[in-house]
């Protein structure tokens, strides 16, 4: 099977200089080119990441380590060196009106599209992690009810690949769903679903036994 790395070190360079999206607020940010079989597909940098020129790396991004580090042992480092991190949208949106990152356009969605569709071809992935709701919907094709979709594995096709779909709630700090109830223990299920696949263990190790896990 041929390594992915090198296809997506070329398109990290032709995706780098990208200004197609007049709001959107340079750089693009994106993870490191890793061979993985796990993609997480986030919604878009926030005014932080350009600068630390990697997805995550702010508050939102200590919260969903924090869920990865508690369900399956591997810190943040691990989880970056075994886990493809994308987004829907690669430059940060800029603020809403009402506060808050604004959310990208359909056209600036669909402008970043042919970036997720290469990167799958070149990872081939077997389980595909969209974090908030604008991801899940771009990845399973529609919008639906957090509590119906978070704590679930289900089959999709993505980019004409066949995949596993285990989603995440945003870790935003902005965001209560994650830390009340029914989301504490949907999400609590979510983890314990994704420290369990076989993609995740074999790109993280295998998780913790029962006792020793938070």
């Amino acid at each position: 099977m041929s390594d992915p790395v090198p296809g997506l070190r070329d398109l990290h360079r032709r995706m780098e200089p990208c200004r197609r999206c007049p709001e959107m607020i340079p750089p693009v940010v994106h993870g490191p080119a890793i061979d993985s079989r796990v993609l997480l597909v986030g919604q878009a940098p926030g005014p932080r990441e350009g600068s630390f020129g990697r997805p995550f790396a702010w508050t939102a991004g200590r919260t969903l380590f924090r869920w990865f580090e508690e369900a399956t042992g591997a810190d943040e480092e691990r989880v970056r060196a075994g886990i493809y991190f994308a987004a829907v949208a690669r430059c940060f949106p800029g603020k809403a009106k009402g506060g808050g990152d604004r959310k990208p356009s359909p056209v600036e969605i669909a402008n970043c599209r042919g970036y997720l569709e290469e990167e799958t071809a070149l990872l081939r992935p077997d389980l595909v992690i969209p974090v908030g709701t604008l991801a899940i919907a771009e990845v399973l094709g529609h919008t639906g009810r957090l509590v119906d979709i978070v704590g679930t594995t289900c089959r999709a096709e993505y980019f004409g690949r066949d995949v596993d779909v285990i989603a995440l709630p945003h870790p935003s700090g902005a965001s209560t769903w994650h830390r009340t109830q029914p989301g504490i223990g949907l999400l609590a299920e979510a983890m314990r679903l994704l420290a369990e696949h076989p993609a995740v263990r074999d790109a993280l190790g295998p998780a913790p036994p029962a006792h020793l896990a938070k």
